[in-house]
């Protein structure tokens, strides 16, 4: 009698778990252009805590780019970041994600929260490790950590841990973030990594919202997690020691002013406006920039840590290219803004 294949292959070979790791690589950068719509599109004056609360989420999907980078490095891997497949169409889903989960490039409200609440939610108890189509973020990174406990069992650590020290980058190489960036070596340090990107996005274990940090805007707070801080935001009001996920937050109100907010065109594409078209120029230009970004970051990852403080001055760079765009009329009451789209190497 056949028996039906089972819906998540095991990761059993070191191809499957570079294949996977890059995976991982590619669901960190998905979550960065929503991000940045939302957070170019808030008035800082007039929303600064929903501001901190964005940017917050922002700079640690950054760091957990760089943590996957180092953990497909340690391996023997190779990340990739520059090459078009990463900038697909809006809307979009996670790389190898369940496809009912779309991102869309939305400015910061209602609907973009909602967005950011499927995308970091935590994995329910007891939910089984997915390494493809997986349900929440949480369940895929159990995969991995499956599939790098058994290898190691299998094969040994040193024959797993195969990659070059110096591709690593470390905290030297990256700042302003609650959370913590290493090199990945071994077992130990790879699990601290994934452990790192979990807690981060849906808290410390299951069912808890703490990520282990202090929060970098408020020192004299512990951080909760990325989902729980989306929550803070929907809810109006923090979480406090004592909170749980059941009680929901309790302590000090947070206050969200959701019209003080650029109403940035949806999932906008550079075709929506005539070649040499003001929008279209700004846009395109946007596109090179980034792409450039991504150029920077593949770089650095592959050799060249130094360079992370390159790809950094291009951040700022895009800031003010999307805040330019997030200027401009775009008719029936929307504004323009950042279609991240991909722009070849030899267009840039």
């Amino acid at each position: 009698m056949k028996h039906p294949e089972p819906v998540t292959a095991r990761i059993d070979t070191l191809d499957s778990l570079r294949e996977h790791l890059q995976w991982a690589v590619e669901l960190e950068h998905a979550t960065l252009p929503p991000y940045l719509c939302a957070l170019y599109s808030l008035d800082a004056e007039r929303n600064p805590e929903a501001a901190d609360v964005v940017g917050s989420v922002f700079i640690e999907e950054m760091l957990h780019l760089a943590l996957a980078a180092n953990l497909l490095n340690a391996v023997g891997g190779r990340p990739r970041l520059d090459t078009p497949h990463l900038l697909p169409p809006y809307p979009r889903g996670l790389p190898h994600g369940d496809r009912s989960l779309e991102l869309s490039l939305l400015p910061f409200g209602p609907e973009a929260l909602e967005m950011f609440l499927r995308l970091e939610q935590p994995a329910p108890p007891g939910a089984p490790a997915e390494g493809d189509r997986y349900e929440t973020i949480g369940q895929f990174y159990a995969a991995i950590e499956e599939g790098l406990r058994h290898l190691c069992d299998r094969l040994g650590e040193r024959a797993v841990f195969s990659g070059d020290p110096a591709r690593q980058v470390n905290v030297g190489h990256f700042r302003h973030t609650g959370g913590s960036l290493f090199a990945v070596e071994d077992l130990e340090s790879a699990l601290g990594a994934l452990e790192e990107i979990v807690a981060e996005g849906e808290g410390t274990s299951r069912g808890q919202i703490w990520d282990g940090d202090q929060d970098v805007f408020h020192p004299d707070r512990d951080e909760v997690a990325h989902y729980y801080r989306f929550q803070e935001l929907k809810l109006g009001r923090r979480y406090r020691r004592g909170d749980t996920s059941q009680s929901g937050p309790t302590g000090e109100a947070l206050s969200v002013d959701f019209a003080a907010v650029q109403p940035m065109r949806r999932n906008p594409l550079v075709a929506d406006h005539a070649p040499g078209s003001e929008i279209r120029t700004a846009q395109e230009k946007f596109n090179s920039a980034y792409c450039g970004l991504l150029g920077q970051l593949e770089e650095a990852f592959n050799g060249e840590p130094k360079l992370i403080a390159a790809a950094t001055g291009t951040m700022y760079a895009l800031k003010g290219q999307a805040q330019a765009l997030m200027l401009m009329p775009d008719g029936d009451g929307t504004v323009a803004g950042p279609t991240f789209e991909y722009v070849a190497p030899e267009s840039r």
